[in-house]
């Protein structure tokens, strides 16, 4: 997508389609006066006759306005006068806004200066604009012979301040929030572990990344028990893969590491039948790593980061691991595997122990669709989030409240740890039927030594709907790429 500034009149923009505002009053933007005075009060005489209310993201659309430029022109409802919307509202308008520009091929002019504030200035409602764009104009289509992609907007000419920095970077996030919801929707019968590996590869060729990708057996040898316990009992080999990105010479990196489990029945403590479909999505962790690192690629900043995808399938087949069984990590930990769905930790642990010893990286966020407990307890709105390093708590939670990608933090006290108390191993790798998400979060701590260290539990918000609305969410893309962004700062 291509992006332009314009300072001038509103009504002269050429453009396809042009975007201005109004507020509940019936107040226009100073935008909305332009155009309604090049085209003899059109946008007020649909204020007069009640057509165009204001009410927050509302809208209407007026055609081949004399003395106007653009060929149609959207009036998108800004809500209460003066108001400094907060996350939700503000979406709002942003989604109207991309819903009334998307599916046309062509190009847009946006206003929204009358809807800045000190806490909303015009580079924030940029950003979230042209994420909005890329979410109304995904499609999934891979699997759906005969469809096509909708046509895409071919660029957007800002109308205010000079924020090409801001359009740019959203574009890139919006670019891979989108690949991350490809690789979350495609089915599991071709989203395997050896499919993201093919998908990593490619994109570490294309971008110029180094990419090593160590197959089950591999781990085996190498000791990662915890990981093969899971990956040994699909026909489908699991695998490893790291990627690393260098845009700042010899520094220490910052480590990602995603969750890839491409399917889980929940191994021999199975799970119910009733959506399990949706398992396929237990990958999503993965996808977000792979998401981000796209956007790396695309803006190519000055910051070093390392990224482990984990990946396996969790099936109950006659070589799976069996609740009682033992195993030994990577780090010469002992697990109980008290239940065999408790599986995304167990891949996860010895992707940590391999990437800390390995990279010695500045900080380690590990990002999964872990437990059902966190779902409960955050529903689809928040991810969680663990650790006891206030300072990379406080990193990623305003990345998240900037992207309206949030988090939430929960507790992960040396209390609970207890609970993973076994008689049989160093550790269980669950702790009972409470405290369900910090249990697994205090699991993963185990493993991260004295590295900076935060767990992101993404079981809520990772996908949603049903029917033709189900479909992968992309996130945390967002956050991620912009906390790692605010690093360099």
């Amino acid at each position: 997508m291509e992006f332009q500034i314009y300072t001038g009149n509103a009504a002269a923009v050429t453009t396809d389609t042009l975007v201005v505002t109004i507020d509940a009053d019936g107040a226009l933007s100073e935008a909305a006066k332009a155009v309604d005075a090049a085209s003899g009060g059109a946008i007020q005489a649909r204020v007069d006759a009640k057509d165009a209310s204001g009410a927050l993201g509302s809208s209407i659309t007026l055609y081949g306005l004399s003395g106007v430029s653009a060929d149609r022109v959207v009036v998108i409802g800004a809500g209460e006068a003066n108001a400094t919307l907060n996350a939700v509202e503000a979406n709002k308008v942003v989604t109207a806004t991309a819903k009334a520009i998307s599916g046309k091929a062509g190009t847009a002019a946006i206003d929204l200066t009358a809807l800045t504030s000190a806490n909303r200035p015009q580079a924030w409602w940029a950003e979230q604009l042209v994420l909005a764009v890329h979410s109304a104009e995904y499609k999934f289509i891979a699997t759906l012979p005969g469809k096509e992609a909708g046509p895409k907007l071919e660029s957007i000419t800002w109308i205010g301040d000079d924020v090409t920095s801001a359009l740019v970077v959203a574009d890139a996030k919006g670019l891979g929030t989108s690949y991350a919801k490809e690789l979350g929707n495609m089915p599991p019968n071709i989203c395997t572990p050896a499919y993201l590996a093919e998908q990593a590869e490619q994109l570490s060729a294309a971008a110029g990344f180094t990419c090593k990708v160590y197959d089950e057996k591999e781990m085996e040898e190498m000791g990662a028990g915890a990981f093969y316990s899971v990956s040994k009992g699909s026909s489908e080999p699991g695998k490893v893969i790291i990627m690393e990105y260098k845009g700042a010479g010899d520094e220490a990196p910052h480590m990602l590491v995603g969750k890839g489990i491409t399917f889980d029945t929940g191994g021999i403590s199975l799970k119910p039948g009733a959506k399990m479909d949706e398992m396929k999505y237990d990958m999503c962790g993965a996808a977000s790593v792979l998401g981000t690192m796209k956007t790396l690629a695309e803006l190519k900043p000055a910051i070093n980061v390392v990224a482990i995808i984990t990946c396996a399938e969790n099936m109950p087949a006659g070589d799976a691991s069996k609740p009682g069984d033992v195993v030994t990590t990577l780090s010469g930990q002992t697990v109980e595997i008290l239940n065999t769905d408790a599986e995304g930790r167990l891949v996860l642990c010895d992707a940590l122990t391999l990437g800390i010893r390995d990279y010695k990286p500045q900080t380690c966020v590990d990002i999964a669709t872990l437990t059902g407990a966190c779902m409960a307890a955050l529903g689809k709105v928040n991810s969680g989030l663990f650790t006891n390093d206030e300072d990379l708590a406080e990193e990623l939670t305003t990345a998240g409240l900037y992207t309206n990608d949030r988090v939430w933090r929960l507790p992960l006290e040396d209390d609970y740890q207890s609970l993973l108390d076994s008689n049989f191993a160093d550790i269980a790798n669950i702790g009972g039927p409470l405290a369900g998400a910090t249990t697994a979060a205090c699991f993963l701590s185990r493993f991260t030594q004295d590295t900076r260290w935060a767990h992101v539990d993404i079981a809520g918000p990772a996908w949603g709907g049903d029917g033709t609305s189900k479909g992968a969410s992309g996130r945390p893309v967002p956050l991620l790429t912009t906390y790692l962004l605010n690093k360099i700062a």
